[in-house]
């Protein structure tokens, strides 16, 4: 079955790395939600998040196409462990419990400093991207839609509940990389 010239399989595993890479922008916008945001912040930010998750994977995926070029076959196993290496990464913050730096979601630049924060994941997964054959309009499109939409729910859900969700986003969405890194290895 191919979906726009995707097929079925390639679209899951795209939505689920769409996920886990908004996983980030949910966790960290519980902690800005906890600290009391207005429903048009929570906007103009995951606005900005979905931009940022659209042009960060396209940028990365730009390189990994030329690295792919460079390299062949070695590029999908750098691809692979690029994920593997990022996905640890995520955990072992999670793990350890780095926060984001502080800074006023208000301003051109906190909003950029934030999005960046939580989007340049994005960049090195586009990286592995890039050296696979993918529908780049399209995952980049579900890559934004997600990231923005995960970013409302954190930042919504941040206004209600205790911190202790965020860890976990964190860390569950860097075990969904890791996963993909390891099947691209094998």
């Amino acid at each position: 079955m191919h979906v726009s010239g995707v097929e079925l399989g390639q679209l899951v595993t795209i939505i689920i790395m769409a996920i886990a890479l908004g996983l980030d922008a949910f966790s960290l916008g519980i902690g800005i939600g906890m600290k009391g945001i207005r429903l048009l912040d929570i906007l103009k930010i995951s606005l900005v998040i979905g931009l940022f998750h659209i042009i960060m994977p396209l940028m990365g995926m730009f390189m990994g196409q030329y690295v792919s070029l460079l390299l062949g076959n070695v590029a999908t196993a750098a691809g692979g462990c690029l994920l593997i290496l990022l996905g640890s990464h995520m955990v072992y913050s999670s793990i350890r419990g780095e926060e984001a730096t502080s800074f006023d979601h208000r301003t051109l630049w906190g909003l950029m400093i934030f999005s960046l924060s939580v989007s340049i994941d994005s960049f090195s997964v586009g990286v592995s991207l890039g050296m696979f054959a993918t529908d780049i309009v399209l995952t980049v499109l579900i890559f934004g839609l997600f990231g923005g939409l995960l970013s409302i729910a954190g930042l919504l859900v941040g206004r209600r509940v205790s911190g202790w969700v965020g860890e976990y986003g964190e860390a569950f969405g860097g075990l969904i990389l890791l996963a993909f890194g390891i099947k691209f290895l094998l």
